[in-house]
């Protein structure tokens, strides 16, 4: 089988992928359960006066190759014009063979505008032409690249603090203007970090939406309370945490208490009563999402803002994290557990950026199942610096070694940007293709119906059970 770049069978190594491809997983829709994009850009149907907007603006996967690549960050994040921050971009593409951004830089190019043509210096004048005389036309607003990729749910990353009025303008247009469920997703971190700068001034932005002053522990679980059943009201069924380094302690509601009358009073406390701090107050928030038939996601071992001069002079989220180690298994067994103990677990998605972890996610994992919950406790798929070629096969294997693959709710954009929807189409070819390459070698059988119903499942139809997202019906 001869196969040329980017062709319709990109990836499918075989007559069984290419079928399973093309039958069942090409036209499925997407749930997009995890991402960064902005309910306000949604609400307004944003439009981009270019694809350096569209594409480069607060993209750090692109910025850090760049960097890699030898561009100069006036180049990047600087003061160039938009021509040349494009330019600068489509000299370093020929370079980024095996890395996926070469990948998805194609395959947005074409599914979203038709340039078939090989990014590079020479050809990016005609497609810096070509892209913009359509970004500026009708259907390339933020909305009208959400409907044409078939998501029928995006959800999006929230600070319990929001007032969320963005989410709620959103679902006024639901059904009438717009047919994607754009929901909340309660992302409590700067609750956890009380050792933080950050977290005194969040503190009294949290007493504002809640109503009143929080000056004790109890007041401040009631306003987290509070606000869980806020983004629920709003349609919110999924949390998100940044456990960047997995921390437990075995604490008690008075320990949690002193602890936090302790960091309001002498603005610190110490390592091991912030890891007691954080231990409660998770636990304490699982049982909400349990309540309320939430999943939980945590994220674990990310190494943020490396490079002390370059977050001052940006900030955070700009090209300058890494992959974190450390211990990992004793912890989340520990979280995990007391989490049950306490009254069961919700459903609950593991996430690590190291893929060293993989077996330790996917054997704890193992060990909380139960309920009658299919999948109850995922292993979630190949996160951030692993959602490439081999990263989504790694989890995919590890998963199907350890678990059970079929039950698996698939891929997220995790993105800041409108076109990153074909980063789902990437993840059902290596599916796919996955699949087949089982079949070729007589490691699972050839029953199209089967192994298709496996991949329509892995696709959508999983996520759609697990998550139960309403039907959320628009304000009059």
């Amino acid at each position: 089988m001869t196969l040329t770049f980017l062709n319709e069978n990109f990836l499918l190594n075989s007559e069984t992928a290419i079928r399973l491809y093309h039958e069942t997983a090409k036209d499925m829709p997407i749930i997009d359960y995890h991402c960064h994009l902005s309910p306000q850009e949604i609400r307004d149907n944003k439009t981009f006066k270019n694809i350096t907007e569209a594409w480069l603006y607060g993209d750090h996967y692109k910025w850090r190759v760049m960097r890699a690549n030898g561009v100069a960050e006036r180049y990047i994040t600087g003061d160039a014009d938009d021509y040349e921050k494009f330019l600068a971009w489509a000299r370093t593409v020929p370079q980024l063979i095996g890395n996926p951004l070469y990948h998805w830089t194609h395959l947005e190019l074409q599914r979203f505008f038709g340039v078939h043509e090989l990014l590079s210096e020479q050809t990016a004048p005609a497609i810096w032409e070509k892209v913009n005389k359509q970004l500026q036309g009708e259907g390339f607003g933020a909305r009208d690249l959400i409907t044409r990729s078939k998501v029928t749910v995006v959800c999006t990353t929230d600070d319990p603090i929001d007032s969320l009025e963005h989410h709620m303008a959103i679902r006024e247009l639901h059904d009438t203007h717009f047919p994607t469920l754009v929901l909340p997703s309660f992302r409590p971190d700067k609750a956890l970090e009380i050792n933080r700068d950050t977290f005194r001034p969040w503190l009294d932005k949290l007493s504002e939406v809640h109503g009143s002053d929080i000056s004790s522990y109890d007041e401040f679980l009631q306003a987290l309370e509070q606000r869980v059943r806020f983004f629920h009201e709003a349609g919110g069924r999924v949390s998100d945490h940044a456990l960047d380094v997995l921390v437990y302690a075995d604490t008690t509601h008075e320990e949690a208490s002193r602890i936090f009358a302790k960091a309001l009073q002498e603005g610190s406390v110490t390592a091991e009563e912030e890891t007691k701090h954080k231990s409660y107050t998770l636990v304490f928030l699982a049982g909400l999402y349990r309540e309320l038939d939430w999943a939980m996601q945590l994220h674990i071992h990310a190494l943020r803002n490396n490079n002390t001069p370059m977050f001052r002079h940006l900030g955070p989220d700009t090209g300058y994290d890494a992959v974190n180690d450390g211990a990992i298994a004793a912890p989340l067994r520990g979280l995990l557990d007391a989490i049950e103990t306490a009254g069961g677990l919700p459903k609950t998605i593991l996430y690590s950026l190291n893929p060293n972890d993989y077996q330790v996610l996917a054997s704890v994992a193992g060990s909380f199942q139960g309920g009658g919950i299919a999948g109850k406790i995922q292993f979630g798929t190949a996160w951030w610096f692993n959602d490439h070629l081999d990263g989504m096969m790694e989890q995919m294997r590890t998963l199907a070694n350890y678990g059970v693959l079929a039950r698996f709710v698939g891929m997220l954009t995790d993105s800041r940007s409108f076109l990153s929807y074909t980063r789902h189409e990437y993840f059902r070819r290596l599916l796919c293709d996955l699949l087949g390459s089982w079949v070729e070698r007589g490691e699972a059988p050839d029953d199209h119906k089967l192994l298709s119903d496996m991949v329509a499942n892995i696709c959508y139809h999983n996520a759609e059970q697990y998550f139960g997202f309403p039907i959320v019906v628009p304000v009059s």
